[in-house]
C-alpha cells in the first residue's frame, strides 16, 4: 500500500472513509472514530467550510449486531476500497482463525490511500496482507497472540496507537479515539483535534507512545496464596529492594522456584513487575502532586530523577515533566 496524496490533503472534496462492520463488532471501535471524523466535519461546516470527510458504514450483512447486542445497519461491502480512508475495527471474534473469511478476502482486495486499524481489527488486516511489514498495536490482552500468529509484522505490546506510513493502529477500545484525533491532527492540525477532544470531554489528545493500561490493578493477579502474598508486600512499598532471595526466604522457598513461579502467575519476572509497578507509581505522583521529581522518584523506588527520566525516556517516549504537564489533575 504505497502512500498517495489524498484528495482531502489536495483541499477538492471530502475524504471518502469506509468503516466496515461485522457480526460480534466492537461497538466503540465503530462509534468512536467515527464520532471524531463527524466531530471535524461540524468544526468546518459551523466556520462555512466543506466537510472534511464523507463517512459511510458497510458491513458484512445489512444488519449487524455488535457483541454487546447493539444493532447497526450498513451498507453492503460494495467493491473494495481503491482509494480514501479504510477503518477496520476489531471485536470478540476479529482474532479467531476460522471466523470472517468473506470480510478478509474483500479486504484482501482493498488498496486504500489510508488504513485505520482499531483494537483487533489488526488481526483482520494481518490476515489480508494489509499490514505487512509495519508496526502495529492491537489491544494488550491479544498483542502477543498477534505478534506470533503473524511474523511479518512488528507489535507494539505497549503503544495506544501506531503511526506507520499510511496505516495507523490502535490498542484497545477507547484508544481507537486517540487515533482517530490523531489522524484528524494531521489532517486540519492540532487546534482542530483539541476542539473535538474538548467536546468529546477527553484529554487532548493522548500520545501514541502513553501504555494503554495503568497498574497495578492490570497487573496480572496470582491465585496461588504465596506468589499474592509476594505481590501484595511488593504494591504495598514499591520503593524497598524486594530483593528475589529475601522475597523467596519469606515464604520458605528457593529463589530459583519462587522466580519460576512468579513468572508462571503473573507473566512477569519479578524485576520487571517491579519496574512496571514502579512506573506506575510514579505516573501517578506526578499527575495527582506537585512533589518534586526528586521526590517522586524516591518514592516511587527508581532511586534518582536521572534513572526516573531514563526509564521514561526508555517505556513512553517522553520525560516525566511532559507526562506531568499533560495529565496533570491538579
Amino acid at each position: 500500500m504505497a502512500p498517495r496524496r489524498s484528495r482531502l490533503q489536495t483541499g477538492l472534496m471530502a475524504e471518502r472513509v469506509t468503516v466496515v462492520t461485522f457480526p460480534g463488532v466492537q461497538s466503540l471501535d465503530v462509534t468512536g472514530p467515527w464520532e471524531v471524523l463527524a466531530g471535524a466535519n461540524r468544526y468546518r461546516t459551523a466556520r462555512g467550510k466543506r466537510p472534511a470527510y464523507d463517512l459511510r458504514l458497510a458491513g458484512t450483512e445489512p444488519e449487524v449486531a455488535t457483541e454487546s447486542g447493539l444493532v447497526m445497519v450498513a451498507d453492503a461491502l460494495g467493491e473494495p476500497v481503491r482509494a480514501g480512508t479504510l477503518v477496520v475495527p476489531g471485536g470478540r471474534t476479529a482474532a479467531a482463525e476460522d471466523q470472517h473469511a468473506d470480510l478478509v478476502a474483500w479486504l484482501e482486495a482493498c488498496r486504500p490511500t489510508r488504513l485505520l486499524s482499531i483494537c483487533s481489527g489488526a488481526f483482520l488486516c494481518a490476515r489480508a496482507g494489509l499490514v505487512s511489514g509495519r508496526r502495529v498495536a492491537t489491544h494488550w490482552s491479544v498483542s502477543r497472540d498477534l505478534g506470533r500468529r503473524f511474523s511479518d509484522i512488528t507489535v507494539d505490546h505497549d503503544a495506544l496507537y501506531v503511526h506507520d506510513g499510511p496505516v495507523w493502529t490502535s490498542g484497545g477500545v477507547t484508544s481507537g479515539i486517540d487515533l482517530a484525533l490523531a489522524v484528524v491532527a494531521a489532517d486540519h492540525g492540532a487546534p482542530v483535534a483539541q476542539e473535538i477532544a474538548r467536546w468529546l470531554v477527553m484529554f487532548l489528545h493522548r500520545p501514541g507512545h502513553q501504555a494503554q493500561f495503568s497498574g497495578p490493578v492490570w497487573l496480572e493477579r496470582a491465585t496461588e496464596k504465596r506468589v499474592a502474598a509476594a505481590q501484595r508486600a511488593i504494591d504495598a512499598d514499591p520503593a524497598a529492594t524486594h530483593r528475589v532471595d529475601d522475597l523467596a526466604a519469606q515464604l520458605a522457598m528457593s529463589p530459583r522456584h519462587f522466580q519460576r513461579l512468579f513468572a508462571r502467575e503473573t507473566g512477569l519476572t519479578v524485576g520487571r513487575y517491579l519496574t512496571e509497578l514502579r512506573l506506575e507509581t510514579a505516573k501517578r505522583l506526578l499527575v495527582q502532586s506537585d512533589l518534586a521529581l526528586d521526590t517522586v522518584a524516591a518514592k516511587a523506588g527508581f532511586g534518582s530523577a536521572e534513572s526516573l527520566r531514563r526509564v521514561f525516556g526508555e517505556r513512553l517516549g517522553t520525560t516525566p515533566g511532559a507526562f506531568r504537564a499533560r495529565f496533570s489533575t491538579l
